[in-house]
C-alpha cells in the first residue's frame, strides 16, 4: 500500500477507552498508516498522549508498547473484591450516589487521582513538548466560561491531561495558569475543527465510544438518567459534525467563491470507526469498571472492529468519505 497519513480523533468514555487501545494496537500494525495530528478528550486524550509518547520513544512498536503500558497500569489499580455480580453492581452504585450528593471538595479534600501517578511514572512531559511526533489537540472545558480549550504537544503536561479527563463530580476543577477546568467532553467529544484547521492530512478518522443511535426509548429511571450523561457528552460532537456537513452541502454549491476554510472541509474525507452494538449493551457505570478482564474485553473488540473497518474502508481512505454524512448527521 502507498504511504497515507490520517488524522485521529479520539473520544473519551472512562473504561470504554480501552476499546480505543484495541483500535489503535490494531492501526499500528498497517505500516502504510501513518499519522499527522490527533485530537483526543477525557480517555481519548489519554490514548492520544500514551501514543504519541510511545512513538517518540520507538516509533510503532514504542507506540503499542506505550499503551499498552498505560492500560495494564490502569487495569493494575483496579480493586476487584470476590462477590456476587449483583452485590458488586449495587455497592458500584451506591459509592457512585456519593458523589451526586456531595462535593470533591468535601470527600475527596486531598485532590487523589490515581491517574496522576500513571502519568507522570510513564511519559516524559518534557520530551514529548520539544519531540511530539504528532500534532496533539487535548480538549478540556474552562469552568467559568464553558468555552472549549485545546492544548497543543508543545505546553502539554499531566495537568492538562488531567483537565481533559476532569469529572466535577469526582474530581476538584483542575487549575492552569489561573483557570479552572473540567472534562473536555462537555465542549466538545472529541474535537474536529482543529485537525482540519491545521493539519495537512485530510482523511480524518474518528473512534467513537458512544453509539450515534440508540434504539429503545428509555423509560426506566435508570435508563432515563445513562441517557441524559450520554448526551451531555455527546451533543458537542453532534454539532460539530453537523456544522461540517453543514458546510461542505453549501460549499458545493458556492463552488469557486468558497473562502480556504471550506475548501479545507469540503476537501476532508470522513471515516468512523465504532461499535454501536457492544457500546450500547455497556450502561453508564462500566465506564468506571478498570478491571483487567473488562479492560481486555474491550481491547479485543477494538482490534476486530478496527480489522472489520480495514476490510471495509481501506480503499476508501485518500479519495472518500466511508461513512454517510448526511444520513448520520443530517
Amino acid at each position: 500500500m502507498k504511504p497515507l497519513k490520517i488524522n485521529l480523533a479520539l473520544q473519551g468514555g472512562g473504561a470504554h477507552g480501552a476499546f480505543t487501545w484495541g483500535v489503535l494496537i490494531r492501526l499500528l500494525e498497517e505500516e502504510w498508516l501513518e499519522f499527522d495530528g490527533i485530537s483526543g478528550t477525557s480517555a481519548g486524550a489519554m490514548n492520544a498522549v500514551m501514543l504519541a509518547e510511545g512513538w517518540r520513544k520507538d516509533g510503532r512498536r514504542g507506540a503499542a508498547t506505550q499503551l499498552d503500558a498505560f492500560w495494564e497500569a490502569i487495569a493494575d489499580k483496579g480493586i476487584q473484591m470476590p462477590m456476587p455480580k449483583i452485590l458488586e453492581q449495587s455497592l458500584n452504585k451506591w459509592w457512585m450516589s456519593m458523589f451526586q450528593h456531595f462535593s470533591p471538595y468535601d470527600i475527596n479534600t486531598m485532590d487523589i487521582n490515581p491517574l496522576r501517578d500513571v502519568l507522570d511514572e510513564i511519559t516524559d512531559f518534557k520530551a514529548l513538548q520539544h519531540h511530539s511526533p504528532f500534532r496533539l489537540f487535548i480538549a478540556a472545558t474552562e469552568v467559568t466560561t464553558g468555552k472549549l480549550e485545546l492544548f497543543n504537544e508543545q505546553e502539554l503536561t499531566v495537568s492538562h491531561v488531567l483537565a481533559s479527563a476532569c469529572l466535577p463530580n469526582v474530581y476538584k476543577a483542575v487549575t492552569i495558569n489561573n483557570k479552572h477546568y473540567w472534562d473536555g467532553g462537555y465542549a466538545a467529544n472529541p474535537a474536529i475543527f482543529p485537525l482540519i484547521h491545521s493539519c495537512d492530512a485530510q482523511d480524518v478518522l474518528i473512534v467513537l465510544l458512544q453509539p450515534l443511535q440508540r434504539g429503545a426509548l428509555p423509560v426506566r429511571t435508570e435508563e432515563i438518567s445513562d441517557r441524559i450523561s450520554e448526551l451531555t457528552f455527546h451533543c458537542a460532537f453532534l454539532r460539530e459534525m453537523r456544522s461540517i456537513l453543514d458546510i461542505k452541502t453549501s460549499s458545493q454549491r458556492w463552488g469557486w467563491v468558497s473562502g480556504d476554510f471550506e475548501k479545507r472541509i469540503r476537501a476532508t474525507r470522513t471515516h468512523i470507526i465504532e461499535n454501536s452494538e457492544l457500546m450500547s449493551a455497556l450502561d453508564q457505570m462500566s465506564k468506571y469498571d478498570n478491571s483487567r478482564a473488562f479492560l481486555l474485553e474491550l481491547k479485543e473488540e477494538g482490534i476486530k472492529t478496527a480489522e472489520q473497518w480495514l476490510e471495509t474502508s481501506t480503499g476508501d481512505l485518500g479519495k472518500r468519505d466511508s461513512c454517510d454524512l448526511p444520513g448520520l448527521f443530517g
